[in-house]
């Protein structure tokens, strides 16, 4: 593949696993590849993989116009515990708010749960003796020698980050300023987080939590950025470089490094990205996107063709598995973010037997290192991904293209002794048990995103991705009702793609609390013409101006009285009675089909916050019309024997490339790739369509019984 200089976008994502690249020419023309995540050091590599890249192809460091880049780097320093040295100043008596949190506990009736333990020691909280009114009025004036005095012990304590969060800054930031000032002057090698910058919003405790967040990552993350931009430069990529956000948007690296609590769920949004893109060619209003890694399995609802987007989440306690109702195990994270419900369930996660001899999988990980049994590197228990490989879905010799080979026997033998055999089942039973168990897990990920948020899953189609999502997806879809299934070109390397189709954004809210009848639609006005502005040069200082950006706005609202809020839609223009009273009935459709009901008319609603995001738009497309792979497809054998479950048993399975599905095929088959396996169940039937997605409607079950023919187990070798 030949390019033009400056001519090919690059889209690099790492995995708690793979680490994934993708770089697209003007033209169409894709190469891609996957390398192992060097865990101790991610930019490693990134590095490495391009370099493979330019030697294997007519590419050079000279072609890249931009690199997009998804990364944990921030998710990783909370959930190790390995971020900055952080102290935060507050007002006082509010020195303990990041352990009172919001009293949410995430396992009912668990009387040992303990919290996770605070970020920012308690030594390390001061207070200062001031205070705002809830309208911004200066009740008690700052002190400026306290903050002297407290920077001064931050100098002494050897602190790296500060988070700053005065109570009702968000009405009225000029304390938190002068402690800005006052920090820079006596402090200057301190990064400083502001709540008045990161948060300007009501309640106390997500603002500080968001601060604090913001503040504890900050210098890992420059620190990775700062080594990422040294490694590129190194290959002589000189390109600017874009960090993909957690709300699905992209930001120049500068700002990453100034607000990177808003690039702590930056991989997971990629692929819904990339999912939203690809369904709007395809004219597929209602998506639900499945995403299932080496780790991690993840979901997220696409409807109307626009992406849902929470206004808060948790990071660091762990992997929620249950009810999405139930919070509190982690830290909250105030910012709005792709609406994502993840679950321990991946091509690594181990398969274990629990006290009672029952059969678990997951939520631990044998991840990169050492990796699955028949990786061969050192792993001992047995995983997901060794389970897929006994029952025939996956092909020994063909992972990555054939650069990863397998070893089977280790798999199987180790399978049989500390799985099958307590179990006293045969290992196909086992390992198809093993099977089902992860799918029913990743499915309450799926319902977590529908059915908890008011939506019926057979509604939607289900749009399969990662590297083990297209072996999953039929089943799941099946148990959920749900008859059509979408797999896209490249599955396993998707997310990479989805950075390619992100465009740039930034997202800003403020706190508006009132009553709808009793707002003043000038008053309103003024407050959504200065968040429009803010936009505006924020779009303006990274390049994008005039016709090149969009602007849209939206508020959150509840009825007077409740604790959480819904976001609707505003329109443009000025504001008036009629718009008011549209938006209290677009509040009300929404928490009936949210909640199943609403409230009448003499239940006031009330308008909390606002939010306007500034989209910048390209020059020309993101993405052609079409993609071309260079990869060339290959199968290694015609067929092997799969397992289908105890009614249909072993079945001999044509293994066909995507190109073979040009015309309907109905399954059994299994379509390979070379970064994906795709599984057709018997009741399938699978077809390109013209953008070389594998669309797979799916049949009851029942029907597909009667043309199957049971086979043999096959040999393990």
């Amino acid at each position: 593949m030949a390019a033009a200089p400056g001519a090919v976008r690059l889209g690099v994502d790492i995995g708690g696993t793979f680490t994934d690249i993708v770089l697209l020419a003007g033209d169409g023309r894709v190469v891609t590849k996957k390398v192992s995540s060097s865990t101790d050091d991610y930019a490693r590599a990134i590095v490495e993989g391009l370099s493979q890249v330019f030697a294997e192809s007519a590419l050079s460091s000279a072609d890249i116009a931009e690199v997009l880049h998804g990364t944990t780097v921030a998710s990783n320093a909370i959930l190790e515990r390995k971020g900055a040295r952080t102290a935060l100043i507050t007002s006082k008596g509010f020195r303990d708010i990041l352990e009172i949190r919001t009293l949410r506990m995430p396992r009912l009736y668990d009387l040992a749960w303990e919290k996770p333990p605070m970020l920012i020691e308690r030594r390390l909280r001061f207070e200062v003796d001031e205070r705002l009114t809830v309208r911004g009025t200066i009740e008690r004036p700052l002190r400026d020698d306290e903050v002297e005095r407290i920077a001064d012990r931050l100098v002494a304590d050897c602190i790296e980050a500060v988070a700053v969060c005065l109570i009702h800054a968000y009405a009225n930031p000029v304390h938190e300023r002068r402690v800005g000032e006052i920090l820079a002057r006596r402090a200057p090698d301190f990064l400083v987080s502001l709540s008045a910058d990161v948060l300007p919003e009501i309640k106390e405790y997500e603002r500080t939590s968001t601060t604090a967040i913001n503040a504890y990552v900050m210098p890992v993350v420059q620190r990775y950025l700062a080594a990422l931009g040294d490694h590129l430069a190194r290959i002589g990529v000189l390109s600017p470089l874009l960090l993909m956000q957690s709300n699905g948007g992209l930001t120049p690296a500068t700002e990453a490094a100034r607000f990177p609590v808003n690039i702590i769920e930056s991989g997971p949004a990629a692929g819904v990205i990339g999912g939203q893109a690809l369904a709007q060619r395809m004219g597929e209003r209602h998506i639900i996107t499945f995403d299932m890694g080496g780790t991690t399995a993840k979901a997220s609802l696409i409807e109307n063709g626009a992406v849902t987007r929470a206004a808060e989440y948790q990071v660091g306690g762990g992997i929620m598995i249950g009810s999405r109702l139930l919070t509190g195990a982690g830290y909250t994270v105030r910012v709005p973010a792709v609406d994502l419900a993840e679950v321990g369930a991946g091509g690594g996660s181990i398969v274990w037997l629990d006290r009672a001899g029952a059969l678990q999988v997951g939520p631990h990980s044998a991840g990169a290192v050492p990796g699955p049994l028949c990786y061969d590197a050192g792993g001992t228990e047995p995983t997901v991904t060794d389970c897929n490989l006994i029952l025939g879905y996956i092909n020994p010799s063909h992972l990555v293209g054939g650069a990863l080979k397998l070893n089977a026997r280790r798999a199987h033998d180790i399978f049989a002794e500390t799985i099958a055999k307590p179990l006293k089942l045969t290992v196909e039973e086992a390992a198809y048990g093993t099977h089902l168990i992860a799918a029913s897990n990743m499915i309450r990920a799926i319902r977590a995103v529908s059915t908890e948020r008011g939506r019926d899953p057979r509604d939607y189609s289900l749009f399969a991705f990662g590297g083990n999502g297209a072996i999953f997806a039929a089943g799941m879809a099946d148990t959920l009702g749900i008859r059509r299934v979408i797999v896209p070109p490249s599955p396993g390397l998707f997310s990479a793609f989805g950075l390619l189709y992100a465009d740039v954004e930034h997202h800003f809210s403020r706190t508006y609390r009132r009553l709808v009848s009793a707002i003043d639609p000038p008053e309103l006005d003024r407050v959504i013409a200065g968040l429009e502005d803010q936009a505006r040069a924020r779009r303006a200082a990274v390049g994008f101006a005039g016709a090149r950006m969009t602007l849209t706005r939206s508020a959150r609202l509840l009825y007077h009285g409740q604790s959480f809020e819904l976001t609707v839609t505003l329109p443009d223009g000025k504001l008036d009675r009629t718009h008011l009273a549209a938006l209290e009935e677009a509040f009300g459709r929404e928490h009936e089909r949210t909640y199943g009901h609403r409230a009448g008319p003499e239940e006031p609603v009330e308008l909390v916050s606002l939010q306007v995001v500034g989209r910048g738009l390209p020059e020309t497309p993101r993405l052609p019309e079409r993609l071309t792979l260079s990869r060339a497809a290959s199968v290694a054998a015609p067929s092997r024997r799969v397992y289908f479950g105890p009614l249909l048993g072993w079945l001999e399975t044509p293994v066909l490339t995507r190109a073979d599905l040009a015309a309907p095929r109905r399954g059994p088959c299994i379509v390979e790739e070379y970064d994906a396996t795709c599984v057709v169940p018997p009741h399938a039937e699978a077809v390109l369509d013209r953008f070389d997605n594998i669309v797979m409607t799916m049949a009851p079950p029942a029907r597909a019984a009667k043309r199957t023919r049971k086979v043999a187990a096959p040999a393990v070798g």
